[in-house]
């Protein structure tokens, strides 16, 4: 059975791209909001989230807040994806509970090493 992987990010490029470059190896669920991706938690458990930071209604810090405030959710891998590579915006992604932060436009093979990082903490890498 494939991991499942939530996207949240308001531009369906992203998504596409992100549904492009994981969907072979990963079950993608993609939504455009942090509050449409709450509502979507209520009665699902991903293996994985990837959010965008800056989307309307519920920017990516917020839902930050709320996914670790949700039980179940508490310890879910949150990958953050910026067009800002500011080292601020990485700290406080770091001190909401996110795991890993990705400056836009990344390396897709960037993405696909910090995807099996937070799926396979232990034992992502090919060789030791």
């Amino acid at each position: 059975m494939k991991k499942k992987i939530l996207v949240i990010d308001d531009e369906v490029t992203m998504t596409t791209l992100l549904q492009f470059f994981l969907g072979e190896t990963y079950s993608i669920h993609a939504v455009s909001s942090g509050k449409e991706a709450i509502t979507w938690l209520n009665s699902n458990i991903p293996d994985l989230i990837i959010s965008d930071i800056q989307m309307p209604e519920m920017n990516g810090f917020d839902f930050l807040k709320a996914l670790r405030l949700i039980g179940y959710t508490k310890h879910t891998p949150v990958i953050m994806l910026s067009g800002k590579s500011e080292s601020k915006e990485r700290v406080k992604c770091y001190q909401l509970g996110a795991q890993d932060y990705l400056t836009k436009p990344f390396n897709p093979q960037e993405l696909e090493e910090l995807v099996k990082k937070n799926l396979f903490p232990i034992h992502y890498a090919s060789a030791w």
